[in-house]
């Protein structure tokens, strides 16, 4: 820890200076401006303490003041100590000048690193504009628990039965402190860790889910603050969560899955030479907390916390530990069980929310509205409670018509302890609300005696969105409200509250926009690793992962193995899921074509793990979803997207050979779902909604030549039918959003979202919606994953960006605004992997004015608008009829003259 401490004394006058740059235009930042770096990552992931990994990749930001400028060479050091780093000496890697322009997933290929090496590392680039360079401040990161040699804590537990919720104790001695302190925790269920009576960081519900039937994962604490010379005492509070007989215990009948476990040890370092100090052994010591899981954890039933506070220390000081009941601990073995580290964010508390209205709704009931849904805890204070006396909390989104809560089975108690003001909060469960109920106080409450407190991972948001239509605004704020609410514990729920479940499909539909919003690649890793984890022999996958039962769905559900990585891929620019996953989906597709049957995919087997074979899902009324052409025609060109996504990635991985089949596969398909389900007497697919007619042309089976008939039909039928309202479910909304983008068909989209009747956004705002629904008409669940998908088209098409598959994670993008009549503005801002990329448009005066400021690296192709009579690049004349006009990093301004007709189009 002195090392440490010194590495931080020295490092403001060690490092380059910080990163700013001139005021002005980045255009015309004068030739002094410094280059410099920022935001460097390893694995995804900010400095993090143990990864999964010797072969980590890293990133990194340049920016620069000068226009046009990028990267022109880098260099990589790394080394076992900051300070030996900062003097000059990599002894791990130098990778020596490399030229590249790109700055994203560059893997170390230094000296061999095993578990618990600690690494500090720097980047060193040039720029192409002066050849000037920039040093990056030091960032570190350090190989996790990869051995099973290197792990010497045992699993241990409470003996007594149904202990959900318990504390673990242990007493030792440090003689020294070393230089580094690393806490690695292994639990299966929930934990906290506290040391000499101080809570260790502010993460909550960790560890992340993983499929614990096969994989738990180690989470890494860096203690050193909380540490002394001499005697320690650390205590592991551990709930029981996940870990259940009834969820993953349902794969492993002759495991116990009843109470608990958790395994961890302390180590201690110096100079990378690592002891352990402490472990989890039969020395530990455990008593009962005051918290008691309710619920069975299976859908429609997640209970809540019982929480007596007499059962509760007052502190974790030593003496009011002393004063719990303490026996000893129980060891238990988990064999063939595997842990890695978790390589996700932690969840934590990102917003606390006071009650907006309080009120006494019956005698004794206070419900308490916090003005919209939130997925979290509620923390309350209490006065003049007896001891013992119970209070009652029930939580919901939603009220019926008398205002009474709708029942969705979300309940905690509180037992107090009678000792004055008393402070409630949950622990290790949580629920989705925007009301609740309070039963059996003392007093009159007050509105700022309970918060909301707002939690999900904690990625960075990346993303925003505004514009001159305030129903745009109001929508596209929901969306992303929504995916906050979803987005959390390493994964993305349905819904937070009713089952809580890792559905593909819901994945399918949304992490475009999901990704679009926020940093979520590291998610993504957590999430797609428990896909693969949950596949069975042969191929087989669920349509929930992490699969703790059976959950409805169909192909679009289990092809998230597929669709996440290569979306991963593409947003940025990080290749790890392909490279690792690859096999599984390449037998997840073997697994398809075994049900394939003269040249389509027919229905596969219910199993114990998996329901149904839907097409779309939760479409409005009126839409036949269930009709067997429409679900064959979804479900078939669903695979057509999947051979195009795996021709792609075999040929990233390498594996051209299976490339050229997978396109064939992807040709031939398209030819027959055009000649099954086409009908030219009436120009429609299988049913002919929106969905129907729009994934054959997403997916390439129309043919050009009738292409023009098919949409003038899905116009005709969507303005005479569904009176302009949209009319996809869970897999129609993505595909008619994705379909519309790249067709450029702005005022298809635009006129569905401005619709204030059913079904629609608008329609759910105006009934009160702070989050997106189950149903179009609003049953269930008020907080969900069917229709988020939308979200894309405020980016891709009004704000006028978009990717380049040949070029991913946003190092080249098409700046292309679509502009519905009626809006007249639109700025939209996204941080990339190579920095922020910020975007706008205005139409006046007879012209499109579109502000566009690129980050050092990226280059962008700005296509003309149709109709466009002139136009100019930061004053200069383009020139006449040219389709696209190239443009380099910086600050620029392109202006378009609008013909009249085209004004607003």
């Amino acid at each position: 820890m002195k090392r440490t401490l010194l590495y931080l004394l020295l490092l403001p006058g060690l490092l380059s200076g910080p990163c700013l740059l001139a005021a002005g235009p980045a255009g015309n930042a004068g030739h002094g401006a410094k280059p410099c770096l920022r935001r460097l990552t390893c694995e995804g992931l900010t400095d993090p303490l143990a990864i999964d990994t010797a072969t980590p990749r890293f990133g990194w930001q340049l920016r620069s003041g000068r226009r046009g400028d990028a990267q022109r060479s880098y260099r990589i050091e790394v080394a076992s100590d900051s300070l030996r780093l900062l003097a000059g000496d990599a002894d791990l890697w130098d990778s020596g000048w490399v030229r590249s322009k790109r700055s994203v997933g560059f893997a170390y290929e230094g000296l061999p690193l095993t578990a618990r090496t600690q690494c500090w590392w720097r980047v060193t680039a040039r720029t192409e504009k002066g050849n000037r360079k920039a040093v990056s401040p030091v960032a570190r990161f350090g190989i996790g628990l990869t051995d099973p040699a290197s792990v010497s804590g045992e699993f241990i537990g409470c003996a007594e039965s149904g202990a959900t919720a318990v504390l673990l104790r242990r007493a030792f001695t440090l003689p020294a402190c070393g230089d580094e302190a690393l806490l690695h925790v292994n639990s299966l269920g929930y934990h906290e860790i506290w040391v000499n009576g101080r809570k260790v960081g502010d993460a909550c519900l960790a560890p992340a889910l993983s499929q614990l039937d096969k994989r738990s994962l180690w989470v890494t604490y860096d203690v050193s603050p909380y540490l002394l010379e001499g005697d320690n005492e650390l205590v592991i509070w551990l709930g029981q969560g996940w870990y259940k007989r009834g969820t993953f215990g349902r794969w492993q009948p002759d495991e116990p899955y009843t109470e608990p476990l958790v395994r961890a040890q302390l180590d201690i370092g110096t100079a990378n030479t690592w002891q352990t100090a402490c472990r989890t052994d039969t020395a530990w010591r455990a008593a009962l907390s005051g918290y008691r899981d309710t619920g069975s954890w299976n859908a429609l039933d997640f209970g809540g916390e019982e929480i007596d506070a007499r059962r509760n220390p007052r502190s974790m000081s030593p003496s009011d530990l002393d004063a719990l009941a303490w026996q000893p601990v129980i060891t238990a073995r988990k064999p063939g069980h595997r842990a890695t580290p978790q390589m996700v964010e932690p969840d934590r508390i990102q917003e606390r929310l006071t009650a907006r209205v309080l009120d006494e709704a019956a005698p004794g009931v206070w419900r308490i509205d916090f003005g919209k849904v939130v997925t979290g805890w509620l923390e309350a204070h209490f006065s003049g409670l007896p001891d013992g006396a119970r209070v009652e909390i029930e939580y919901s989104d939603e009220t019926d018509g008398d205002g009474n809560l709708i029942d969705q089975r979300q309940r905690d108690t509180y037992i107090a302890r009678g000792d004055g003001r008393e402070r409630f909060c949950n622990k290790f469960n949580h629920h989705a609300f925007r009301y609740a109920e309070v039963r059996g106080l003392a007093q009159r409450p007050r509105r700022e005696d309970f918060r909301a407190l707002a939690i999900h991972t904690d990625y960075r948001p990346e993303a925003t969105f505004t514009s001159s239509d305030s129903d745009l605004n109001a929508i596209h704020d929901m969306i992303a409200h929504t995916l906050r609410c979803l987005a959390y514990n390493g994964y993305m729920v349905d819904c937070p509250h009713l089952e809580r479940a890792g559905y593909g499909g819901d994945g399918n539909s949304s992490t475009e926009i999901l990704q679009t919003l926020c940093g979520a690649a590291p998610l993504y890793r957590n999430w797609v690793q428990a896909w693969d984890d949950a596949m069975r022999p042969g191929g087989s996958l669920p349509h929930v992962a992490p699969n703790a039962g059976a959950g409805g769905g169909g192909p679009y559900w289990c092809g998230f193995i597929v669709m996440a990585p290569w979306q991963t891929w593409l947003n940025y620019g990080d290749r790890t899921l392909v490279d690792r996953h690859y096999p599984a989906m390449r037998e997840w597709m073997g697994y398809v074509e075994r049900y394939m049957k003269d040249g389509l995919l027919t229905r596969w087997p219910d199993t114990p793990y998996r329901d149904w074979f839907l097409g779309d899902w939760l479409a409005p009324h009126g839409v036949d979803t269930g009709s067997e052409a429409s679900v064959s025609l979804v479900n078939n060109c669903f695979v057509s997207d999947c051979y195009a996504r795996m021709a792609q990635m075999a040929r990233l991985t390498g594996h051209d050979d299976e490339a050229a089949a997978f396109e064939a596969r992807h040709e031939a398909l398209n030819r027959t779902i055009h000649a099954r389900f086409y009908d030219p007497a009436t120009q429609t697919y299988a049913t002919g909604s929106q969905l129907d007619m729009t994934y054959p042309m997403l997916v390439g089976a129309t043919p050009d030549s009738l292409r023009a008939g098919v949409e003038q039909r899905l116009f005709r039928s969507t303005h005479d039918v569904m009176k302009d309202h949209i009319g996809g479910g869970l897999v129609g909304v993505p595909v008619i959003t994705r379909w519309a983008v790249r067709s450029h068909n702005p005022e298809f989209i635009y006129r569905m979202l401005k619709q204030r009747g059913y079904p629609g956004y608008l329609h759910m705002i105006d009934h009160g919606a702070t989050a997106t629904w189950e149903y179009w008409s609003g049953e269930r669940s008020r907080v969900h994953n069917c229709y988020n998908g939308i979200g894309t088209w405020f980016y891709q098409a009004l704000g006028g960006l978009r990717t380049d598959s040949s070029h991913p994670g946003y190092e080249h993008v098409f700046i292309d605004p679509q502009i519905p009549e009626g809006v007249e503005w639109c700025r939209i801002g996204k941080e990339t992997p190579y920095g922020r990329i910020d975007l706008g448009w205005k139409i006046a005066d007879g012209e499109l004015r579109i502000d566009v400021t690129l980050p050092p690296g990226v280059t962008a192709t700005a296509i003309t608008p149709a109709g466009a009579c002139r136009g100019r690049l930061d004053g200069r004349r383009l020139a006449p009829q040219s389709p696209g006009t190239k443009i380099a990093s910086g600050r620029h301004r392109l202006v378009f003259g609008l013909a009249p007709q085209n004004e607003g189009q």
